[in-house]
């Protein structure tokens, strides 16, 4: 009876520890939303078994830091999922604008550079990594948008971007599946501003992108909601 009860101490003891070992990685944002946690990997990392990791990760599911998905299994949640989504709807009205002010002094090179870039997003599409698939995504839009002509526009952008912080870096594991659409996009904006567009079509084209992203994110955590007044 005492040996069970010893026994059962050290297991809660244990998962305690993972527990506090994975909530802390999830508050500092080593492991962001999105990020898989493999029960394996952090069993071995704590040198314990699985059992006391997987109770840590039910009572994480619990406080909504963590979520299950069927075939896929553990992953961080979205920490903020409204404030993501206010930050996404006014990024994707100043961007658009923003590009489409942009557009008449993007030069040849520019146009190369953001080709290059999306060029290396199809590329890394076959070992999908989101983190470095986001990095590369800010780099090619920011190139788009440099240029614009209201500097007060482009300040309260790039204040937009700061707002969403690790947010922005972890949204295509959620949606992975977006990731291949939003390549294609992106050739159809350049080549929009590479021929002369009109600076409506541009802007349009670059807000319906942002929003399918958007769309794609909502859909995916809120299959149920009706979408129509989410997204712009």
């Amino acid at each position: 009876m005492a040996r069970s009860a010893v026994s059962g101490a050290a297991a809660q003891t244990k998962s305690q520890r993972a527990y506090e070992w994975i909530r802390e990685r999830i508050v500092n944002q080593h492991f962001t939303p999105g990020y898989r946690l493999v029960l394996g990997t952090i069993a071995a990392e704590l040198d314990m078994s699985m059992v006391p990791v997987r109770e840590a990760v039910r009572q994480l599911e619990a406080e909504g830091l963590v979520t299950f998905e069927p075939n896929v299994g553990a992953r961080v949640a979205m920490i903020d999922d409204t404030e993501y989504r206010y930050a996404m709807q006014a990024v994707t009205i100043l961007e658009s604008a923003a590009t489409a002010l942009a557009a008449r002094s993007l030069t040849v090179d520019d146009l190369r550079r953001a080709r290059s870039i999306n060029e290396l997003m199809v590329e890394s599409l076959d070992r999908f990594d989101p983190r470095i698939f986001s990095t590369l995504n800010q780099e090619f839009h920011a190139i788009l948008y440099s240029k614009c002509t209201n500097p007060r526009l482009l300040e309260i952008l790039n204040t937009e971007w700061a707002r969403l912080g690790h947010m922005r870096d972890s949204i295509f594991a959620f949606v992975p599946e977006r990731s291949r659409e939003s390549v294609r996009e992106h050739e159809d904006i350049v080549a929009l501003i590479e021929r002369g567009a009109s600076l409506h079509d541009i802007e349009e084209a670059v807000r319906l992108h942002r929003s399918g992203t958007l769309r794609a994110y909502m859909t995916h955590e809120h299959p149920g909601e009706t979408l129509g007044q989410l997204i712009i």
